[in-house]
């Protein structure tokens, strides 16, 4: 299960990126994880649970936006989604497609954060 140490490297990340919004509140953190990264979406979400716990990252919430397998044809030159992981061939002309253009992305996508309430003084 490497998606634990995976979320822990987003906290990690997330934690950092606070140092620049003092006492602002995470509401959500988005990940674009491609279709190739081998990574779980439930077990991602699982771990997420675990590794906010006591960060300035709980009661966040944690959205995976799965990016498809994208090809470029060398045969035909177009681009075009895989339909299935089992077949890699171009979806337009059946060649065998090596150029991988999408789907093994896993990073940060955003950060949603809520500022700090103002201190108003007496």
């Amino acid at each position: 299960m490497h998606e634990l140490s995976i979320v822990t490297s987003v906290v990690e990340s997330v934690t950092e990126s606070l140092a620049n919004y003092p006492g602002a509140r995470v509401l959500q953190v988005r990940l674009r994880v491609g279709a190739l990264s081998a990574v779980i979406e439930d077990s991602l979400q699982f771990c997420y649970g675990i590794a906010i716990e006591g960060t300035p990252l709980a009661a966040s919430k944690l959205v995976v936006n799965t990016v498809p397998v994208t090809v470029h044809c060398q045969a035909c030159g177009r681009d075009g989604a895989l339909p299935s992981l089992q077949h890699f061939h171009c979806p337009h002309c059946d060649a065998p497609a090596t150029d991988v253009r999408t789907g093994r992305e896993l990073e940060i996508e955003s950060i949603e954060i809520e500022d700090a309430p103002e201190v108003v003084a007496p």
